[in-house]
C-alpha cells in the first residue's frame, strides 16, 4: 500500500529526514517512535503532503502511484488521513456539518454526487454509536471548547466517517488521561480492517498497550535506526533511546 524509498526532506535550510525506507501493507499497524526532534511528525506531514516541507530526494508511493506532485487535498481524496497533534477550532461549524462537507468533497473528487441526506444521517448515526459518541457532541462547533480527549475522539470519528486507506495518527495520545486514551484506542481498533493500514506516531509505550502494532520503527536524527515487533516498545520504555544512537539503519 505505502512504500517510502530513501526519503529526504527539509524545512527551510534544515534537513530533517535523512533517508527513510518504509513499507506498510494493507491490514498492518506500524508504530513510529523516537525522541523529540527525531523526525516523526515531519514524516507524517511529508506523507500527507504538507507544503511546509520540501522533499529533496526519494519518493512516497501509495498504491503504486508516486505522490510527488499530488496536493494534500488530493492525497486525502486518495485515502490518506492525518490526525493532528493540535487540531484547529472552527467556531460556528458543527462537527456534523464539517463531516458532511468533507465526505461530499471526497465524493466530488471521485466523480460522485453528494451523499443523500438520509444516507449521511444513517452513516453518522452508525459511526457515532460505534465510537460511543453522544449525539450532543455532534452539534457542537468543531473543536471549540473541546477537551484534549474530545478533540482526539472527534478525529477518530472523522477517520471512521472517511474510511481512509492509510490513517496516520500523530501523537494522538498527547495530553490524554488513561480513560480518554482507552476510548481513542478502542475506536482505532474497531476501524482496523484487512484493507486499510494505520501508522501510529508516539513517544510512549502506553498507547501500544491498547493499539498493538505489527511493527515498530525507531527514528533517530531523521533515520530509522531499528525496527522490530511490539516487544521493542517495552525495551525502549526500559532503556530509553540513547542506546540506539549507534544502531545501523534498517533497510
Amino acid at each position: 500500500m505505502l512504500k517510502i524509498n530513501n526519503l529526504h526532506a527539509r524545512v527551510e535550510d534544515k534537513e530533517i529526514l535523512k533517508g527513510i525506507n518504509l513499507t506498510v501493507n494493507a491490514g498492518e499497524v506500524h508504530a513510529i517512535m523516537g525522541p523529540n526532534g527525531s523526525g516523526k511528525s515531519t514524516l507524517a506531514s511529508v506523507i500527507a503532503g504538507k507544503e511546509d516541507f520540501e522533499v529533496t530526494e526519494g519518493e512516497v508511493i501509495l498504491d503504486k502511484e508516486n505522490l510527488e506532485d499530488v496536493s494534500p487535498e488530493d492525497r486525502a481524496h486518495k485515502g490518506v488521513f492525518l490526525s493532528f497533534q493540535y487540531p484547529v477550532e472552527i467556531p460556528g461549524v458543527s462537527v456534523t456539518n464539517f463531516m458532511k462537507t468533507a465526505i461530499n468533497e471526497s465524493r466530488k473528487a471521485k466523480g460522485l454526487e453528494d451523499m443523500p441526506a438520509k444516507d449521511m444521517l444513517k452513516l453518522i448515526r452508525e459511526k457515532s454509536e460505534l465510537l460511543e459518541i453522544d449525539r450532543k457532541f455532534l452539534s457542537r462547533s468543531l473543536n471549540e471548547g473541546f477537551s484534549g480527549g474530545e478533540k482526539k475522539r472527534n478525529e477518530i470519528f472523522q477517520m471512521a466517517m472517511l474510511e481512509p486507506k492509510l490513517a496516520i495518527l500523530d501523537e494522538t495520545d498527547s495530553g490524554l488521561d488513561i480513560d480518554a486514551l482507552r476510548v481513542v484506542a478502542n475506536g482505532v481498533n474497531k476501524l482496523k480492517t484487512k484493507d486499510n493500514a494505520v501508522i501510529v506516531i508516539t513517544h510512549y509505550q502506553r498507547l501500544l498497550e491498547y493499539i498493538v502494532p505489527d511493527f515498530i520503527h525507531v527514528l533517530h536524527d531523521g533515520k530509522i535506526v531499528k525496527s522490530g515487533t511490539k516487544e521493542l516498545a517495552l525495551e525502549l520504555e526500559e532503556k530509553g533511546y540513547d542506546w540506539l544512537k549507534n544502531e545501523a539503519v534498517v533497510k
